[in-house]
């Protein structure tokens, strides 16, 4: 929690971005029968029926310092789609930066074997001499600033039934150029001095607590 803590406190860098990673599963929904439209008096109205479109998975890279923001969208979440998503961002999205400070989850396709095991170590080391990588602590996922933008994607865009790829990479596109557009760098505020406090405020509490236990 320190290290990632104390990465989010440090002053902006452009030579050495700190991007947040993550991913959510969306589900494909299609209308069975046209709804009925708007007209005075009556929002639009949607049959409760469905047709299933199977999911895809939306990783999104989150740069909180500067405001940026830029999401995949993939059929799987695989390994190798992981290890693909880590080279897009290191020659795509940030070719010319020596280093990048990558901070994820701990969700078992995280880990730098996958690139070994998807590309070779060749280019594996080519990829990961890019990357600085700070996972979040177990269970505390929280701490991961692209989770906290995907809840904000997930209830600014796929507030509605999506019923096709197409249309799912069209929405997070408009909602991506807008997100950017505005370019408000995202303010985190939990810092360690405040984190410490709080695990001090609880030690002494169970140490009260085992002692009224033990008398």
């Amino acid at each position: 929690m320190k290290d990632v803590l104390e990465l989010y406190a440090q002053p902006y860098d452009p030579t050495r971005p700190t991007v947040c990673f993550d991913e959510k599963s969306v589900q494909l929904l299609a209308d069975s029968r046209p709804g009925l439209p708007l007209k005075p008096g009556y929002a639009r109205r949607q049959d409760y029926e469905y047709v299933r479109g199977g999911t895809r998975n939306v990783f999104i890279f989150v740069e909180p310092k500067a405001g940026r923001r830029h999401v995949l969208v993939t059929r799987r979440r695989t390994k190798e789609d992981v290890a693909k998503a880590l080279r897009y961002l290191v020659d795509i999205l940030y070719p010319t930066v020596r280093v990048i400070d990558l901070v994820w989850d701990n969700l078992n396709t995280h880990a730098t074997d996958t690139l070994v095991e998807i590309f070779g170590k060749a280019e594996a080391d080519r990829i990961l001499a890019r990357l600085v990588f700070h996972p979040t602590p177990l269970h505390a996922s929280w701490l991961n600033i692209a989770e906290i933008d995907l809840s904000v994607m997930t209830s600014q865009c796929l507030d509605r039934r999506i019923p096709d790829e197409w249309t799912l990479a069209l929405e997070l596109f408009a909602w991506e150029s807008r997100r950017n557009h505005l370019h408000r760098p995202i303010m985190w505020s939990f810092d360690w001095t405040r984190a410490k406090r709080m695990f001090d405020k609880r030690k002494r509490r169970d140490s009260r607590h085992s002692t009224t236990m033990q008398n």
